[in-house]
């Protein structure tokens, strides 16, 4: 017991962190987040063997995930791009094992970044083309949710409101893809190595508790080269590397401000997370802004270390 209520046990916890992170891939998808889970887990899998039924089914499950799909150019580079991060996801985990998930994380979609961005200069067009691939995919999308909205509209076309919202939106998507795509990679990462450890080694330990999420604090410098870009008006392909730098940053410090927030009240609700989403819908700017400045603010100031010294 626990403040007068039974403690909640680790597993469920874990299935909850898990499917947090799904909705997180999900809600930043731009490539599929089935197959970005499936093929770091086939190669994972595929490293430490084959441990019971289980993870033969699980295996079988995955494989039939990436076979899925219409073979044209984006199914294709989406599968380069899951099998670059899950391969070098599972590097690191055997070569730097006592690395912290997100520490392995991170590093591979780093590799991953400087190994696509090195095949793709090899062609003259290739970032071209894969900067349309994205679009004309992220534009298709933008067309089927419409043409979805008529037919439950009964035949009636949307309000131009309406489409002219979701369209900033699209055109939004198209600009921070990277980021979005780094994003959804990281919570994908994360959801893989859950389900490995829960398959070979029947526990729940994958994931840290949200109040532990931390990166290296030297990070928050490439937050500020990103920003600084962005500031610097230095041509149009500089500044968009920059705001998409600088995007993916800031999600990973509001998860940090989360992280503080979580620590510093002792844990939060499921009704206190329904309302930070509720914020998060309706007051993004704000909520998201906030939660931001408190996780830079931790790189500077360690407030869980000050905030634990102080109970203490």
């Amino acid at each position: 017991m626990q403040d007068g209520r039974p403690v909640e046990s680790d597993e469920r916890r874990g299935w909850r962190r898990a499917a947090a992170l799904v909705v997180v891939a999900f809600a930043t998808a731009i490539v599929q987040p089935s197959v970005l889970i499936a093929i770091p887990l086939l190669v994972l899998i595929g490293m430490g063997g084959m441990r019971g039924r289980s993870t033969f089914v699980a295996t079988a499950f995955a494989a039939l995930l990436v076979m899925l799909g219409p073979r044209d150019g984006f199914w294709y580079a989406e599968r380069a791009w899951g099998l670059l991060a899950g391969g070098a996801f599972a590097v690191y985990s055997v070569v730097l094992p006592k690395w912290k998930m997100t520490a392995r994380a991170l590093a591979s979609i780093a590799t991953s970044v400087a190994a696509f961005a090195g095949f793709l200069s090899l062609r003259a067009d290739g970032w071209a083309t894969l900067d349309w691939t994205v679009s004309d995919q992220l534009r298709g999308g933008f067309t089927t949710w419409l043409d979805a909205i008529t037919i439950l509209r009964e035949g009636r076309t949307p309000s131009p409101a309406l489409v002219s919202a979701i369209y900033r939106t699209v055109e939004a998507q198209v600009s921070i893809f990277p980021a979005l795509l780094a994003i959804e990679t990281m919570a994908a990462l994360a959801v893989a190595w859950w389900l490995y450890v829960r398959l070979v080694d029947k526990s729940d330990t994958g994931l840290e508790p949200v109040s532990g999420f931390r990166f290296n604090d030297h990070l928050v410098w490439l937050m500020v080269g990103g920003l600084a870009l962005v500031a610097g008006w230095t041509g149009e392909g500089v500044t968009r590397i920059g705001a998409n730098v600088a995007v993916f940053m800031a999600a990973l410090y509001a998860v940090r401000g989360l992280a503080v927030g979580v620590f510093v009240t002792g844990g939060i609700s499921m009704f206190g997370y329904a309302m930070i989403a509720l914020g998060v819908l309706f007051a993004a700017p704000a909520v998201l802004g906030f939660a931001v400045l408190l996780g830079v603010a931790d790189t500077w100031l360690d407030l869980r270390t000050r905030a634990a010294s102080m109970a203490a």
